[in-house]
């Protein structure tokens, strides 16, 4: 059996995880289903390091890449600092203009975020039809000041900031905006592309706000997969279980628009610029609030529950588990 474009399997990547032994007791966040960086314990300090790749955007790629690393980062309270790029560029569609204009991209970004650029790699790659960037990033936090998963508690509130899909508005307006301003007026098309501006796929200055205004027990960036997929990967990575109102949830408009034009559900699809935080319920109220003084929304959307409870989902006034989207549903724009 052949795997289908987007994440591995869960239930495989676990398996292949488990076989993975890491002796060095300073590492304390390790690798594991829904954990998306490592941290390593240096003295009062841990080092925060991440690595992901953009694979569906060619349009801001650049941008793309540093800002999905950093959001990673900011999800275990740390600051992005260092940041290296491997770059493998299609044969036979690689110029000059190309390679400036992904390099503009990842300096504004980094510049956007006081991040440096600090090595990488770039080839002309045989068999590609566009550009993949893949950003590996280092930051720093305060040891006393990390935000690990494993702290999550039945009780927590979950929060969700902005709404969705915020990423994948942008990338159907640039990959396929000629099909939307045959049905869409072109105004709105204009504005869905800039979603990568505003609302924005950073979710750095909310994850600071957070961590500044009150307990924070986990946070996760939903990426591929979207939202939906993401609070599963949150549920599994502290052990715990979730009950959530999709109702909740805003759906941005023009995305959600967009998603019914092309039959994808868009709490399935690519979510990056969201941000889920699980924190008590004494600090809940105080943490939305700080991050709605920010100019963003919060939406308080669920609890976390005993893990023997599952991931439960109510949508539509009928409740069933939270839906996994191993493969994402942006990716039905690529078929």
């Amino acid at each position: 059996m052949r795997f289908p474009p987007g994440k591995l399997e869960p239930e495989l990547l676990a398996q292949l995880l488990a076989e993975n032994v890491i002796e060095d007791e300073r590492v304390v966040i390790r690798p594991a289903v829904g954990r998306d960086v490592c941290a390593i314990r240096m003295g009062e300090t841990c080092l925060v390091a991440k690595t992901d790749p953009v694979t569906f955007a060619t349009g801001r790629i650049g941008w793309y890449v540093v800002h999905v690393n950093a959001n990673d980062i900011a999800c275990v309270g740390a600051r992005p600092k260092w940041f290296l790029l491997t770059a493998l560029l299609p044969e036979g569609h690689t110029d000059e203009a190309l390679v400036r204009g992904i390099w503009g991209d990842v300096r504004s970004a980094l510049d956007a975020i006081g991040c440096a650029l600090c090595g990488g790699h770039t080839e002309i790659t045989v068999g590609l039809d566009r550009p993949i960037l893949v950003g590996q990033m280092l930051g720093e936090v305060a040891a006393d000041r990390l935000v690990d998963k494993a702290a999550m508690r039945p009780g927590d509130r979950v929060l969700l900031t902005k709404g969705v899909p915020v990423e994948a508005t942008a990338i159907m307006a640039l990959e396929r905006g000629r099909e939307l301003a045959a049905n869409f007026p072109e105004e709105t098309v204009r504005r869905a592309e800039a979603f990568l501006d505003d609302p924005g796929i950073s979710v750095l200055p909310e994850a600071l706000a957070a961590c500044a205004a009150g307990e924070v027990h986990a946070m996760h960036d939903p990426t591929e997969g979207g939202v939906a997929t993401g609070l599963w990967e949150l549920a599994e990575a502290a052990g715990c279980g979730l009950h959530v109102d999709a109702d909740r949830i805003p759906v941005l408009e023009p995305g959600g628009a967009f998603c019914r034009h092309f039959a994808l559900d868009p709490l399935g699809t690519i979510s990056s610029g969201t941000l889920l935080i699980c924190a008590p319920p004494k600090d809940a109220e105080q943490i939305a609030t700080a991050i709605q003084a920010t100019g963003t929304q919060c939406a308080d959307i669920g609890e976390v529950r005993p893990r023997e409870e599952g991931t439960t989902m109510r949508r539509g006034g009928k409740s069933g588990p939270i839906p996994v989207f191993p493969q994402d549903e942006i990716t039905k724009l690529f078929a």
